[in-house]
């Protein structure tokens, strides 16, 4: 595994101090429920007494979990899932007290130690588990000496590196079909086909769904259903590329929403269900005889290169030096 996509030390370091500070927290509702009640200005009357203390051994429990889930942080995830949902509905349930006089706006300190300083780290947390369960069954899992390029055949029966060497190949390493922005990707090299391969470039496509799952019909829609096409739901000539997983901002980003909200309703590009790895970010190069020659790595998924002038790129690499 890839250990960039592996649990941090601070992760676990992180869940265990949790974990102790609601063992703390908890055992002392429990056996001297009055001082917290004192402190809330309540009456330190039976049911509330008894009350403090149910809620103190559920934070109590809580602990065990943290601990336990700090052992293995990725695994554990739903433990930190469920702690998260807690610290969030928490202030908000004492935002509701508050408002309506049940509660003294000064008790806001236990909201802030058991609640509000824990959203952070939990989320980063719960983002990496996500981010680590999409490099499962993938290249990212893969020792680094794997070799796609002598391996993946496109639907034509053609080896990547055998296409390279007759001819200089516009890669397009697409997401899967159900992609906005991919299908704005087909419907622009559609509009350029016919430049782009003047410059004595050929185009493939590599895609993350199974063969199985898009067929020539799709492709049909931007006229492209005759190009050699990867299905690579492995992500393996992604990452031979130097691809990479995506970031938050990089897939859910504000500015990824605008741009899906103007090519998928105002271009009409659409969307559709998702297959393959959708956290892989998508690019495109231009590679010829084992080298690349140029490219484009997308540092949005929303990003638009300009394929023509990557394509052009062949006509310069050939120009005759001047004396």
């Amino acid at each position: 595994m890839n250990l960039d996509y592996d649990a941090k030390p601070w992760m676990k370091k992180t869940l265990f101090v949790a974990g102790l500070y609601n063992l703390a927290w908890g055992t002392l509702s429990v056996l001297s429920p009055g001082t917290f009640l004192t402190f809330a200005e309540t009456a330190a009357e039976p049911v509330a007494s008894r009350l403090w203390q149910c809620i103190g051994m559920i934070v109590g429990v809580y602990g065990v979990g943290y601990i336990i889930a700090s052992y293995a942080p990725y695994r554990h995830w739903p433990i930190t899932l469920v702690g998260l949902l807690g610290k969030t509905f928490g202030p908000i349930g004492f935002v509701i007290a508050v408002s309506n006089g049940s509660l003294p706006a000064h008790m806001g300190w236990i909201i802030l130690a058991n609640d509000l300083i824990w959203w952070i780290p939990f989320t980063v947390i719960l983002w990496g588990a996500v981010r680590h369960y999409h490099t499962l069954g993938s290249a990212y899992e893969m020792p680094e000496d794997d070799d796609p390029l002598g391996e993946i055949r496109a639907n034509t029966g053609e080896l990547l590196d055998d296409m390279a060497n007759r001819a200089p190949q516009l890669v397009l390493l697409l997401r899967h079909s159900g992609c906005t922005f991919c299908r704005e990707v087909l419907s622009d090299v559609s509009r350029q086909r016919r430049q782009i391969e003047e410059c004595g470039t050929e185009i493939v496509i590599v895609h993350l769904d199974r063969e199985s799952e898009v067929d020539d019909k799709f492709f049909e829609q931007y006229g492209l259903q005759d190009l050699p096409r990867f299905s690579d739901p492995a992500c393996r000539l992604y990452r031979q590329f130097g691809l990479d997983l995506g970031g938050f901002s990089q897939l859910f980003g504000l500015r990824v929403w605008v741009r899906a909200l103007i090519a998928g309703v105002l271009q009409g590009h659409g969307v559709g269900a998702i297959h393959g790895n959708s956290f892989q970010m998508p690019g495109v190069y231009l590679y010829h005889r084992r080298q690349i020659l140029g490219g484009f790595r997308h540092d949005h998924a929303s990003d638009r290169p300009d394929y023509l002038a990557l394509a052009q790129q062949v006509q310069q690499s050939h120009q005759p030096a001047v004396a």
